[in-house]
């Protein structure tokens, strides 16, 4: 078995595979003051609580966009089960041509969702991929595989904790969509708001970007947290795929894998 892990702003979030098989997946806050012990004992009562063996885990890889936890989870993972982790780094073989500025500025879970559209979604045409991250975030894709740039919009939570943070009555509230866009009270109102304001987002920007592909046949891929909330108030997202991060850190592996125990 191989354990991935993708170290985001506000989430960590991990999956355990055993070949193609997810055997589970789970997400806990990033929190930069964790020691690798805490780390440690927590993946390891999760390993518990889903009945698979710490001896079990032979291999694993991960992404991080939070520089200052990367020793903290190789550290976890060499002394809590052994293993020396694959990091997402220059260096590591993902086969994905970049026709950015500065390729060493775009964020490792970004590269990661673009080789696993392309391995699980590819098929010969454009390809958009939106992530309802800490950020929202969109990368692009052209027929030929290459990520030629992107789109980076504020994230769904963060806009809402603003909100809150920057007005003396307004509640924090859960982001769902209401009923009606015409909302009659103060959550339904915040609630319209966010949903519905970034589906205009989603869409807008996607409209934009097919104008400037000069095609409307690209295929459009949601994956992050709010993905089910977002998608399903727009018409312009072909797939959501809430797993397309670490199921592409998976691929990443038994690509740089090379004789690894999986």
């Amino acid at each position: 078995m191989i354990i991935c892990i993708d170290i985001g702003n506000s989430n960590i979030k991990y999956a355990v595979f055993d070949g193609e098989e997810l055997k589970f997946s789970f997400r806990v806050a990033t929190e930069m003051k964790k020691t690798s012990d805490e780390y440690g004992i927590q993946l390891i009562s999760m390993l518990e609580f889903n009945r698979v063996s710490r001896e079990s885990i032979k291999g694993g890889i991960f992404s991080s966009v939070v520089p200052s936890l990367d020793y903290t989870i190789a550290h976890m993972l060499q002394v809590y089960f052994g293993i020396t982790a694959m990091q997402l780094a220059p260096g590591l073989k993902t086969g994905l041509k970049m026709r950015a500025d500065n390729a060493r500025e775009v964020g490792a879970d970004r590269i990661v969702n673009n080789v696993a559209a392309l391995r699980y979604y590819g098929c010969g045409k454009p390809m958009i991929i939106v992530d309802f991250g800490t950020a929202t975030t969109f990368n692009i894709l052209n027929e030929e595989g290459e990520f030629i740039g992107g789109v980076i919009a504020p994230g769904i939570k963060g806009s809402l904790d603003s909100l809150v943070s920057g007005t003396a009555k307004l509640p924090r509230v859960e982001i769902e969509a209401p009923k009606s866009v015409i909302a009659t009270n103060t959550v339904t109102n915040m609630q319209a708001g966010i949903v519905f304001g970034f589906a205009g987002l989603v869409e807008y920007i996607v409209k934009k970007i097919k104008r400037e592909l000069q095609t409307e046949d690209v295929v459009t891929i949601a994956t992050g947290g709010f993905s089910e909330t977002i998608s399903h108030e727009t018409k312009c997202i072909d797939v959501i795929d809430k797993m397309l991060t670490l199921n592409g850190l998976k691929y990443l592996y038994e690509l740089n894998a090379e004789g690894r125990a999986k």
